[in-house]
């Protein structure tokens, strides 16, 4: 194959060819792309202004086509970006009749869009819903944790939470399902100190509920543990007919773990160690295991020494 060979002055020519080939297209593209289109996109449904005596359940998606007026750049960038502003939908009409039309609201809607990317139809244009008895119904707050704490810390105390129940409103039949309603998780690391934070309740996913309030305020008391050890006399149980009866050791040695803040409280009234004669009599035990009946609570117990006491029946 023949190789041709281009003069200086032949290159200069092909190299201002597709120069000015080149100059010529991008300025085609943005011509076309600056000029306006309709064009569809999907949107997201979101409701203000729920009927306060009506329960409802929208008998459509909650995503619409919306017919959008803009710019090809406009267009260009919305396939590409897919997270767009929900339509907000204003429900008042629905204390009368069973359906919105859009259209009616689009002004409103096209407030909160940029004046040159307008929403001009909407499909569906009407949006229908199913309306059945309301009911109001208080539900107990349950608390999502996620907490870690630092080595040695934990719970130290009940966990508060105002208000400890929520007004959830909505359907009959469905609000018969609906017997708590759960906090979004409370994630921390790292805790060393008394927690006080508010926290969201999960969402409403149904647009017939209504949950009050929308958050609640968490407190948690959080302390340094440490050991601490108490000797406790052991109480025979289920004694039906024996008088004399002595036991060995008379006391046992109980460690646990307890609050720094609580750890002069910690006394041997508070504890109670018992062992079950009934082990012996229906089961034949020789010794009998030493367990702990009463004791304080955010204590966990470590060790009991020893952990089985012998005893002696004097007929």
């Amino acid at each position: 194959m023949a190789i041709v060979k281009l003069s200086a002055t032949e290159r200069r020519r092909l190299s201002a060819f597709f120069t000015c080939l080149a100059l010529a297209v991008m300025a085609w593209i943005f011509t076309t792309l600056s000029n306006t289109y309709n064009y569809g996109v999907q949107e997201v449904l979101t409701y203000k202004n729920a009927p306060q005596k009506r329960a409802f359940h929208s008998l459509q998606p909650d995503t619409v086509k919306a017919t959008v007026q803009g710019t090809g750049w406009q267009m260009l960038f919305s396939s590409m970006n897919k997270a767009t502003k929900p339509i907000t939908i204003d429900l008042a009409t629905l204390e009368n009749r069973n359906f919105v039309v859009l259209s009616t609201q689009l002004k409103q809607i096209n407030i909160n869009k940029e004046i040159t990317q307008q929403i001009i139809s909407i499909d569906p244009d009407t949006l229908y819903f199913d309306f059945s008895n309301r009911l109001v119904k208080k539900v107990p707050v349950q608390l999502m944790l996620g907490i870690k704490y630092r080595k040695q810390f934990a719970v130290s105390g009940n966990m508060v939470i105002k208000p400890a129940y929520v007004t959830v409103s909505g359907p009959t039949e469905r609000l018969k399902e609906i017997n708590l309603w759960k906090t979004d998780s409370l994630l921390m690391r790292d805790v060393g100190e008394n927690i006080n934070t508010r926290v969201n309740l999960q969402s409403v996913k149904e647009g017939n509920l209504n949950v009050y309030p929308k958050t609640v305020q968490v407190i948690i008391p959080v302390d340094e543990f440490t050991e601490k050890t108490l000797e406790l006399p052991v109480k025979l149980i289920n004694n039906h007919n024996y008088d004399n009866i002595k036991v060995f050791p008379q006391k046992v040695k109980v460690t646990f773990t307890t609050a720094l803040n609580r750890y002069p409280d910690m006394t041997e009234d508070l504890f109670e160690a018992t062992a079950d004669l009934d082990l012996w009599r229906d089961h034949g035990y020789r010794t009998l295991p030493v367990k702990l009946t009463r004791f304080p609570p955010f204590c966990k117990i470590v060790k009991i020494s020893p952990a089985n006491i012998d005893f002696i029946i004097k007929k």
